[in-house]
């Protein structure tokens, strides 16, 4: 590139880089995504189609950025890991953050009408992403068994409160029903009112979504417990500390 005197504008540029020797993740989410499946009237509290595309496009993003180790999505939100000695664009926050975010926003556009053919797209979706490292193992496992935790604490929830109100209570009635119950309540009140057995409900919806590489290179996408220590130690995912 040719040297002008306008190039000084470029020292106002951040360069916020991770540290080296750590795990940075991507974390992606869906943004007014509660408006977006009202608008097309999706399926609550779960709609397999839409967690399908959404593990499709995090199979993209994988397939693409090979320096991804395993990736971590539920409800409109995915999370990213990627290797502590990648050197992906310097390690700049911003670099890594859009390159993701731009590579999934694009391919829910692209790979809807395969998951949802009857349904007439909108309006484009949005999402936003952020970065965060993790110096050590425990940390990063940590944070991947927090989001899955907040997968199942989240959708207990919703199964119950949408079942509430498909039943003809509002959206007020119904949480003001589940208000001080805890997770016992919670199952036993679907159990008893909708005969409806959380133990029975899709793995997908309870657990969410873990993506992975398999030893010939190919994402697979597993519903599986990755808060017990035992994933971590048979799929020996991370690198030793």
């Amino acid at each position: 590139m040719a040297k002008s005197k306008y190039e000084y504008v470029k020292k106002f540029e951040r360069n916020d880089t991770v540290c080296l020797h750590t795990y940075p993740v991507v974390r992606i989410d869906g943004r007014s995504f509660h408006q977006f499946v009202s608008e097309h009237k999706l399926e609550k509290p779960n709609d397999l189609r839409l967690l399908s595309l959404m593990n499709h496009c995090a199979s993209t993003v994988m397939t693409q950025f090979t320096d991804i180790v395993i990736a971590y999505g539920q409800s409109d939100e995915f999370s990213f890991v990627i290797s502590r000695n990648s050197t992906f664009h310097k390690r700049r926050c911003e670099k890594l953050s859009t390159s993701l975010v731009s590579l999934f926003s694009s391919a829910f556009v692209f790979y809807w009408r395969d998951h949802l053919p009857d349904i007439e797209l909108k309006y484009p979706p949005s999402f936003d992403s952020r970065v965060v490292s993790y110096p050590t193992n425990s940390c990063l496992k940590d944070y991947l068994r927090w989001r899955q935790a907040d997968c199942h604490v989240n959708n207990l929830y919703n199964t119950i409160f949408w079942n509430l109100v498909k039943s003809g209570l509002s959206n007020t009635e119904a949480n003001v029903q589940l208000q001080r119950t805890n997770s016992a309540d919670k199952q036993e009140l679907l159990f008893s009112q909708f005969n409806v057995n959380y133990n029975d409900e899709r793995e997908i919806f309870k657990k969410g979504s873990t993506l992975v590489r398999s030893k010939s290179g190919d994402i697979e996408v597993l519903h599986t417990d990755i808060i017990q220590e035992s994933f971590w130690k048979q799929s020996k995912l991370l690198s030793p500390d």
